[in-house]
């Protein structure tokens, strides 16, 4: 059985930004920006980097905050589980580090989040 959140989510290549809004869970109207690129209200930007292992910046500029799944993707192509952070709203960014390198991350499964965890 495919995993749904392999089906449906955003892939993000280290090296990588990207904007989207989240419809039904899911990231929505993704597209590829430069690494300066604002999100607009009700956007997301989300930006991968090779550093310290494997590095990701996301900003969420709505009034929701969410929780939501991760998966890293190795040079091997499979993927593994990530731990994240509550994702804040009003545009505060979250900074999610991991100590393996990947290629990709790739995020889906958002849910309105009921206060703020790591």
């Amino acid at each position: 059985m495919i995993d749904l959140l392999l089906a449906m989510a955003l892939t993000v290549r280290a090296g990588e930004t990207w904007l989207f809004s989240i419809q039904r869970g899911e990231p929505a109207d993704a597209r590829k920006v430069e690494a300066n690129a604002v999100p607009a209200r009700g956007e997301v930007k989300v930006n991968v980097k090779p550093v310290f292992g494997t590095m990701m910046t996301i900003t969420n500029n709505s009034e929701q905050g969410y929780t939501f799944e991760a998966r890293l993707i190795g040079t091997d192509g499979k993927s593994t589980a990530a731990r994240t952070c509550t994702l804040p709203s009003r545009n505060q960014p979250a900074l999610e580090t991991w100590q393996q390198k990947a290629t990709a991350v790739r995020i889906g499964r958002f849910r309105p989040a009921k206060g703020g965890s790591c």
